[in-house]
């Protein structure tokens, strides 16, 4: 806690906490305390009204979620995970006919229905640790808050005032981190959050140092700080020479980041001249100027599941052929590669109505649910060929597990093909891939590959399915481990086996981006990483100080390492 001398004036305080997302910020804090609607009960005569009001809200909200969705910045997958939840929140569920009865039964306002059934349900599940469960009441708490903004109240805004500010709050909104004026936050500090929670990656996508897990107090407001994201340490009234020390610090920090945007034009090639092919994934359009500008050698991963999600029906043919061809025309002799859309599990939509399954991570998602569902599928995969016409498209199949549906999906191209030369339609032959994401993939990869151009290691689904945890859950993220031998084991077999069949190998999850495992994967023979545009500059870095043969590496660096 914050201590004062005899004198009144502010010592040095020193917070540790857990980084999310590193980096070094200097500047007065601004304590922020998220204020809650406090609405009477009050009779009302029109229970009609009342409805239509609740009604009237939550499409205003509908289409505020909807556009930061569309238009805002780039989303991680968590993110947008998140604001489709909250709108399916607002599309029915036994929370809004909660709402709904009480107006009825009760005849009481709109308002105050919403914030009693939002307490109510709050504190009959407040003692449960299921963090599923927990999601799902912050998510009921800011769906409430925005309903009753919408009603008539003032919606809670964060004004970070004139000069650029370190956030020091309880706890944020991705929402509410989303509205900020970026320029003016130079770094978030919050008590509730982990380093996986939703606004943590959302200030991680806004490169925001942030720390979590800090003992939050108000008494800090107007208090100069130093945010550590290196440490994960805060440092409250640093003293003039500590203050010095990280200006220094900050400053060295600045020109590696400007030192790293001098390699956006560089060639992705090790110290011993093995060219390795570095690609991005991206979630949306929004995405493609980022790729360019970080000089990425095209899109290694498309997740096409943006087209599918947060709107009332399937998206039309020509709806999805029109963004495959400006992927296509914006990459020009770039690849893209667009991984068909991947849904069932934590990515569904209302309109789709996929019966709900007991355990969804291992249920029918990916290119399960796409081959229940072939006219969705044939409509994407006769888009995707028709792009193919404009730029260099590559195709990419999710969740693949044997040889059958490989057979299934070929099938289903002859049928495209035909079709669109019945119609004069012009395509291309596409280079084709699949993901390996299950151990059971892993294990047949050398046949897999004889079937494609090329594999790309999905880690983050590889790594749930191998250790049988969910990365998500809060419980387990002191043992999730994304390095376990078994997964650098498995990495090192697809490899093997990819180049045995004659295709190439790539890494596309979170672990592409690992910096201090780039030089392991490239001896390992991996042919390509794609990472978040973001990470481009640091892997291309690394890449450049690696060696494809260990034995290239020169005698002085050995002795150094």
């Amino acid at each position: 806690m914050s201590r004062r001398t005899s004198k009144g004036v502010f010592q040095l305080e020193i917070y540790k906490g857990t980084s999310a997302f590193s980096g070094i910020a200097i500047g007065k804090i601004l304590y922020y305390h998220r204020g809650e609607y406090q609405i009477r009960q009050s009779m009302v005569d029109n229970v009609k009204k009342e409805l239509d009001r609740l009604d009237n809200a939550r499409t205003a909200v509908k289409n505020q979620i909807q556009h930061m969705y569309k238009n805002g910045a780039p989303l991680p997958k968590e993110q947008e995970l998140t604001l489709k939840r909250q709108l399916k929140l607002l599309s029915g569920g036994s929370f809004q006919r909660a709402v709904e009865s009480m107006i009825t039964t009760e005849k009481v306002s709109a308002a105050y229905a919403v914030q009693t059934t939002r307490d109510e349900l709050a504190n009959v599940f407040r003692k449960l640790e299921d963090e599923a469960v927990k999601e799902q009441i912050e998510n009921i708490r800011e769906i409430s808050e925005l309903l009753i903004g919408a009603m008539g109240g003032s919606h809670a805004r964060i004004n970070l005032g004139d000069e650029p500010v370190i956030l020091a709050a309880e706890q944020l909104s991705p929402n509410e981190l989303l509205e900020m004026n970026k320029a003016s936050l130079l770094a978030v500090v919050m008590h509730q959050g982990s380093v996986i929670s939703h606004v943590s990656i959302m200030a991680k996508s806004m490169e925001v140092p942030t720390l979590v897990e800090v003992e939050i107090q108000k008494e800090w407001d107007g208090h100069m700080a130093i945010v550590d994201g290196y440490t994960g340490t805060l440092y409250i009234d640093p003293e003039p020479e500590l203050l010095k020390e990280y200006e220094i610090r900050h400053a060295a920090d600045k020109e590696e980041r400007e030192e790293l945007l001098r390699l956006r034009n560089q060639k992705d090639i090790t110290a011993d001249g093995k060219e390795i092919k570095l690609l991005a994934n991206i979630g949306n359009l929004d995405d493609l100027n980022t790729v360019l500008y970080y000089g990425a050698a095209g899109i290694g991963l498309l997740r096409s599941e943006f087209q599918y999600l947060g709107r009332e029906n399937y998206p039309r043919e020509n709806e999805l052929f029109r963004a495959y061809k400006k992927i296509a025309e914006g990459m020009a002799d770039r690849p893209a590669v667009i991984r068909t859309v991947d849904l069932g599990a934590d990515r569904q939509a209302e309109y789709m109505a996929i019966p709900d399954e007991v355990n969804p991570m291992m249920g029918n998602r990916g290119i399960r649910l796409c081959l229940d569902r072939k006219k969705m599928f044939k409509a994407q995969l006769r888009a995707i060929y028709r792009a193919s016409a404009y730029g260099n498209i590559n195709l990419m199949y999710p969740m693949i597990t044997s040889e059958d549906e490989l057979d299934e999906i070929e099938k289903l191209i002859r049928e495209v093909k035909k079709g669109l030369d019945e119609k004069n339609i012009p395509y291309k032959n596409i280079r084709t891939g699949i993901m390996i994401e299950t151990p059971a993939a892993v294990m047949i990869s050398e046949e897999l590959g004889k079937r494609v151009d090329f594999l790309s290691l999905g880690t983050n689904d590889l790594t749930q399915y191998t250790l049988a945890m969910d990365r998500q859950n809060l419980l387990l993220k002191d043992k999730y481990n994304d390095h376990h031998p078994a997964l650098v084991k498995m990495i090192r077999m697809v490899t093997e086996a990819g180049h045995k069949s004659g295709c190439e190998v790539y890494i596309c999850g979170e672990l592409a981006a690992d910096s201090n495992l780039t030089e392991a994967f490239i001896q390992m023979g991996v042919d390509g990483l794609s990472v978040v545009p973001a990470c481009v500059l640091p892997v291309r870095k690394a890449i450049r100080s690696s060696y494809a043969d260990e034995a290239n590496r020169p005698a002085e660096e050995v002795k150094e390492k």
